[in-house]
């Protein structure tokens, strides 16, 4: 018969919804099952902006939409970032997708030919090397441990820019770690970039108003004016404002790249519905008062994490001021067993902890990091200090 395309080979499911999946499939089984493992916010948004999809759906006009993004989207999402740092930007430097993954992708496309190099740091969103794997690029992944806590530093980004990629992706505030990258820390690795005029820079920061301690949210472009020429900022409607399922996703960039992604669109999206247009709307430039408390919440809870992980001996963890992880070292369980069952990596550990415990975190080496697992901390809080207290509790049980 006749064959798949080769790419598809190179696609992996996600190993975080395999993950949640499985979680789901024993909790669906009658196991007592706390879900530390998919990252979604599990908040709703405001109710101005369910109002604002009711009005939508009530005068629908069932026409297709505008590849690059409504007007009203789109400047909307202009006072956004303005309200962020990021000035002088028009709508011919935006456009829109289908979420922040699929943006992700488009860009994959517009900037990255087959044996292209990409770079970007490890621990990793597990999407940026799948993405990477589909399209034919090469993965130039710089490992930053937890002894730096996580975050890339200007040497390691000299020596990667030296080898000339064509795409330098980075995050910030970092899914699985939670880190955020100080003004200062931004700034010297922008005078790096600054050097290195033929590599692209992709800025994947959708955790930009869930910064914890004062820290505050900080781009490249902020410390060097000059990077806007090819500097691509990714956002979207998911984590800030409870409402991944409804599937928004932006970038503000050169318009040469935003009329490649717009076109892009063309070929297979072709618009955002009308109706999802308008709630993104309405979260973008309605009252802001739900992700500002859902970002003090996320805040107390990850002090609650690390209180726990910070009792565990031989566990660490780098402090997150951001997003709604924490991305602990389980390193000191590997060569341990529980109940008989031997562990000699994170994936061991968390099928070990998810069978005896029905406590679900990934991998770390989902990520890039097979020392760690993360936790997600956004399940309920009635959940979260009893789900730590069986973490502690298998780790007490390790022999």
């Amino acid at each position: 018969m006749p064959q798949l395309a080769q790419r598809v080979g190179r696609a992996k499911p996600s190993a975080i919804m395999v993950i949640a999946e499985t979680a789901k499939q024993l909790k669906a089984a009658g196991r007592d099952i706390i879900s530390f493992s998919i990252g979604v916010p599990n908040f709703l948004p405001g109710e101005h902006v369910y109002a604002a999809a009711r009005e939508a759906l009530s005068h629908d006009s069932g026409q297709y939409g505008s590849n690059r993004g409504s007007d009203a989207l789109l400047d909307a999402f202009l006072k956004h970032i303005e309200a962020l740092g990021f000035a002088g930007y028009t709508r011919m430097n935006l456009s829109v997708g289908i979420g922040a993954k699929q943006v992700l992708y488009n860009l994959a496309e517009a900037l990255l030919n087959e044996g292209d190099e990409i770079c970007f740091a490890a621990p990793y969103w597990t999407t940026y090397h799948d993405i990477a794997d589909i399209v034919g690029a090469k993965a130039n992944v710089l490992h930053c441990g937890p002894s730096q806590n996580y975050k890339l530093t200007p040497e390691q980004l000299e020596n990667a820019l030296a080898r000339k990629p064509k795409v330098f992706l980075f995050n910030n505030p970092s899914n699985p770690t939670g880190m955020v990258y100080t003004r200062e820390e931004i700034a010297a690795l922008a005078e790096v970039l600054v050097q290195y005029p033929d590599t692209w820079i992709v800025t994947d920061d959708i955790y930009n108003s869930m910064v914890f301690d004062g820290i505050g949210y900080h781009n490249f472009v902020f410390a060097r004016p000059e990077l806007r020429d090819r500097l691509i900022f990714v956002d979207s409607v998911s984590k800030t404002y409870g409402m991944p399922g409804w599937r928004v996703g932006l970038i503000a960039g050169p318009e040469s790249v935003a009329k490649a992604v717009t076109t892009l669109n063309s070929n297979h999206i072709t618009s955002v519905p009308e109706v999802i247009t308008a709630a993104a709307v309405a979260a973008f430039g309605g009252p802001q008062d739900v992700p500002q408390a859902k970002c003090k919440e996320f805040a107390a809870k990850r002090d609650i994490v690390l209180a726990v992980l910070g009792k565990i001996p031989g566990v660490v963890c780098p402090r997150p001021q951001g997003a709604f992880y924490a991305f602990p070292d389980i390193s000191v369980a590997f060569g341990k067993s529980h109940s008989g069952t031997r562990i000699e990596n994170d994936v061991d550990f968390c099928a070990a902890l998810l069978g005896a415990k029905g406590v679900a975190c990934v991998p770390g080496s989902a990520f890039g990091e097979p020392r760690a697992m993360r936790i997600s901390y956004t399940c309920p809080t009635a959940q979260l200090e009893p789900g730590l207290a069986r973490i502690t509790e298998f780790f007490t049980e390790l022999s």
